[in-house]
Order: structure tokens, then sequence, then C-alpha cells
């Protein structure tokens, strides 16, 4: 309450209607009000208001209210919550529109809204209200003008709620294809892990086998190495073999067949001398050269040997 303050309220009080106009008020005794649930008409006219509390609206056992030659703005959203309200004057405010729950105002007969700045068609739905009928009638078509109202709005709510659901319907679409996604990479980031770890398995694999195998051939390089030498050690120690055998038995022949040879040559010419070919034992010998070089005589080679014995021998 303002400055102007009531005194005692319930002295204002005549049987069930309070009388708070024409008091100076800036604001409404919201709490004193709601101690006298008996005053169910209350005037409040001829003051200086510009708003109305939403508390106001729990004063739900107000059947008439009269809040005309104020400077009310706006009323309270919560204005359909006064469901016993049957009369209500708002003449001469400074209001342009009504609450949409001004619908749900069920109990509502009567209504005045002359001398406000109302919207073309809140005005045109209001009309006048100049008696008792055109004030009910206001009240009939007001209601019906914000019933229209508040099904657009539940419209475009239920539009808005539906827009939103798509929204959010996108919204989870594009998160859940988002976590696919992701799930995907991680499975090709997993596989190329996997991949890459079965890889570097066969490499090291390969390489230990690589490396065994080099090291198998050094053992058998070794092995063969070692049984060389053994070889080596076994044959300083052992006699000469057979083929050597047979070669040194074939130079003595050849040399046993070169001395008989030159011994032979030595007595063909000791008897080929004048003085000895008469001996005995040289007639056999003298006998053998003959027919040998009888049988020659035909060679070439054999008579340029003879003639070059005769050579001698003259």
């Amino acid at each position: 309450m303002s400055k102007a303050k009531v005194e005692n309220l319930r002295d204002k009080v005549e049987g069930n209607e309070l009388d708070l106009s024409l008091s100076n008020l800036t604001d409404v005794p919201i709490k004193e009000l709601a101690a006298l649930p008996k005053a169910t008409v209350l005037d409040l006219s001829c003051n200086n208001l510009t708003i109305l509390p939403p508390e106001f609206c729990t004063l739900t056992h107000l059947v008439k209210v009269d809040l005309s030659k104020n400077q009310l703005v706006c009323l309270p959203e919560e204005i359909g919550r006064l469901s016993t309200l049957q009369h209500l004057d708002l003449y001469n405010n400074k209001l342009t529109t009504l609450p949409v729950s001004f619908s749900h105002l069920r109990s509502l007969k009567w209504l005045d809204l002359k001398d406000n700045p109302l919207e073309l068609s809140l005005a045109k739905a209001a009309g006048d209200c100049l008696d008792e009928k055109q004030c009910r009638q206001c009240a009939t078509r007001v209601l019906q003008h914000m019933r229209l109202l508040q099904e657009e709005a539940n419209k475009e709510r239920e539009r808005q709620l539906l827009k939103e659901r798509e929204q959010e319907k996108k919204k989870e679409a594009k998160q859940r294809e988002k976590e696919a996604r992701e799930r995907e990479a991680m499975k090709k980031k997993k596989a190329e892990e996997k991949e890459k770890k079965r890889k570097e398995y066969q490499a090291q694999v390969a390489a230990q086998a690589a490396q065994e195998q080099q090291k198998k051939k050094k053992e058998e390089k070794k092995k063969k190495a070692s049984q060389n030498q053994d070889k080596k050690k076994a044959t300083a120690g052992v006699p000469p073999l057979k083929g050597s055998v047979c070669s040194g038995l074939f130079v003595w022949f050849l040399r046993l067949l070169l001395l008989l040879i030159i011994g032979a040559a030595g007595v063909i010419t000791v008897c080929q001398v004048n003085d000895l070919k008469k001996e005995p034992f040289c007639a056999p010998v003298n006998l053998y050269v003959y027919e040998a070089l009888s049988w020659a005589q035909n060679l070439e080679l054999v008579q340029q040997v003879i003639q070059k014995i005769s050579d001698l021998q003259a």
C-alpha cells in the first residue's frame, strides 16, 4: 500500500463490499485483502495503480472488482485463476491487450473495457459498454475472442513443441550419426593397429627365422671347416694311396726299361764294331738287328736313322 494508508480495512467493509476507491493507492494491499475472504466485492477505482501483482490472482474469493480510472498498462498472466470473478470494470485505463489466460474466467458475465487503447481486434470484439446488456455482451465476446487466441496460442505452442521435438530428433540423429562415425573410426583405428601389430609380428618372426637360418649356415660352415681340417690331419698321418704306389712303380719301370734300352743299344753298338762282329755272342745280336732293320726299311724315319748309323760305321 502507498503512503495513503488505509487505517483499518475492516472498518471499510460493508456487508460483502470493500471500498478502497479514491485512496491514492499505488499498490494493492494483497495480504490485508486475503485476510477478508467475506469481502467478495472490491472497489479499487480512482487510484494510481499501474500494475496488479501476480499475488492479486490468489484472491479467488472475489466476485466483483472495479479497477476503473487507474493507470493499468497490463493485467497479470495468472488472471485466469480468478475462477469466481463475475464482474470486472476496467474502464479508463491504459490497456492494449489482455492475458491469454483471460479466457479461463468462465464465470465472467460483465465487462467494461471502454477508454483503453486496445488493439484493433480486441477493441472490435469488446464493442461498447453503455448499458447492462452491452457490458454483458462485451464479456461474452471478449471471452470468445480470448478463447480463440488461447486456441491459436495452444496451436502455436504445439507447433513450437513439434518443431522443438523435430529439432531434438534431428539433433539426436546427428548425435547418433556422430557416435556411429566415432565408433566406426575407433573400429577402423583398432583394425589398423591390429594389422600393424600383425605385420610387426610377422616381420619379427621372419627376422628371427633369418637369424636362425644364418646361424645354421654358420654352424654348417664351421662344421665343414672342422671336417676339412680333420681330413687334412688324417691325410698327413696316412701312407700314400694305391694310385701313388702305382705311379711310383711305373716310374721305376720306365727307368728300368730305359736302362735296358741303353744296355741293348750298347751291346748292338759293340757288336757292330769290326773287330767284334765275328765274336760268337754278337752273332745272334747282329741277326736280330738285321731283321729289325729289314722290317723298318720302308719307314722313312727309320731309314734316316739307319743312314746315320751307316755314316757312323763308315
